[in-house]
């Protein structure tokens, strides 16, 4: 693991799913490569899209592409992505360390939820096949049909609805937008290099940057509900 900054003790994780505890490395990439069939680009596979992957999403798209993406374009690249997201979603599994990481939090005292930026009613079915739901004190994913756009409002409205102070919880997730949204409302973050961006990208936070869930885990020590 990466970064020696120590962490606080925290009552409670706020977990990604995309890509952090649900392992959809290769359903990202077949998604992506649908996008690229549409507008005859070449196909790309993880360690170049992890090459290109970042914030703002749109150029990342301009580069594999090699064109530039107006607004129409983008609506189209993401209709195009979720469908084709959602037709390898059957495919994916969790991340071979995410049942004993979840288990191993709530067995130290610790409490956990589940927030995405994964369309809500989709996400919970999902959570729901793995046997997951009984580990989350409250899972929430998007609830409105548009564009996600930044995740800080969504963790802020997540952490009050569990009545928790910012500072209780630390963050674990797979890219930049998690670090940044947890530096937004006052929360701590955990990285993990197990998703589609690079370690580079993610070091580049500043955060902890773990290789395994497990080892996240391991870097969080939890404090007994007050």
């Amino acid at each position: 693991m990466s970064g020696s900054s120590e962490l606080p003790p925290t009552r409670h994780i706020v977990w990604d799913w995309n890509g952090t505890l649900l392992a959809d490395n290769e359903a990202v990439v077949a998604s992506v490569n649908a996008v690229c069939a549409a507008y005859d680009a070449e196909p790309i596979d993880l360690p170049g899209w992890r090459a290109v992957f970042g914030r703002p999403l749109r150029d990342s798209y301009e580069r594999v592409l090699g064109r530039e993406v107006d607004q129409q374009d983008w609506h189209a690249i993401d209709r195009i992505y979720h469908d084709a997201y959602r037709k390898l979603l059957h495919t994916c599994e969790l991340d071979p360390d995410a049942p004993h990481a979840l288990r191993e939090w709530r067995e130290r005292g610790g409490s956990q939820s589940l927030l995405s930026m994964f369309f809500h009613d989709e996400l919970v079915p999902l959570v729901e096949r793995f046997g997951l739901s009984p580990m989350f004190g409250r899972i929430d994913g998007l609830r409105d049909s548009g564009v996600g756009g930044s995740k800080a409002a969504y963790l802020d409205a997540h952490l009050r609805s569990l009545r928790l102070e910012p500072s209780e919880a630390v963050v674990i997730g797979d890219v930049t937008d998690d670090s940044r949204a947890a530096a937004e409302v006052g929360a701590d973050c955990v990285l993990v290099s197990t998703g589609v961006m690079s370690r580079a990208a993610l070091e580049s936070t500043g955060r902890p940057v773990a290789d395994s869930l497990r080892a996240a885990v391991s870097r969080i020590t939890p404090t007994m509900a007050r």
